[in-house]
């Protein structure tokens, strides 16, 4: 997870984007933090799912499959950067901005660092879910499984041989999660 600042304010997207190249940040409740590198495991199974994704949506042309770089402003003020995010086409139709997207997205996905606390990662999971997001996969590398989040419903827990499915959000979309830890 990120190591907090001691900075509560505002920030505008133009102050976000020229904070300094060295690492990856999210912004919580006006609070900035520094996420610090994962693992070698955590970035296998980001790079595996990316990439299955990626393939998967472009050959469909159904939107756009975004890295864990990638910041999403949400109306509160808050940014996100999930390890993984879908966002529909027609819900970009001016095509992907240069900034920040100001949308939440269709599927977004958390990849569990041995660093990640369980406090903020239901805090996470609550808040991607009220701002719109539709499906939430969290993937724990440590017990090579993965817990599905929907907005309304109890969440699910899968492990191999299960897999991960897009659902109504990615339909047609599915991962072993063996490939994922394989």
């Amino acid at each position: 997870m990120g190591v907090a600042t001691a900075t509560h304010r505002t920030w505008t997207d133009d102050e976000l984007l020229a904070l300094p190249g060295d690492g990856k940040y999210e912004l919580v409740e006006g609070e900035l933090h520094r996420m610090t590198p994962a693992g070698g495991r955590h970035g296998a199974v980001v790079t595996s799912l990316l990439a299955r994704m990626h393939v998967f949506v472009s050959e469909r042309s159904l939107g756009h499959v975004f890295d864990g770089q990638t910041g999403f402003r949400f109306p509160d003020g808050n940014l996100r950067s999930p390890d993984i995010a879908f966002v529909a086409r027609e819900r970009l139709p001016e095509g992907v901005p240069l900034g920040f997207l100001h949308t939440a997205p269709d599927l977004a996905v958390e990849v569990l660092s041995p660093t990640d606390r369980a406090g903020e990662t239901a805090h996470k999971v609550a808040e991607y879910l009220s701002v719109g997001v539709r499906l939430l996969w969290v993937i724990d590398v440590e017990t090579a499984s993965g817990v599905v989040y929907r907005p309304g419903a109890p969440p699910r827990t899968v492990r191999a041989p299960g897999a991960l499915d897009g659902e109504d959000v990615l339909p047609g979309f599915s991962c072993p999660l063996a490939a994922l830890f394989g």
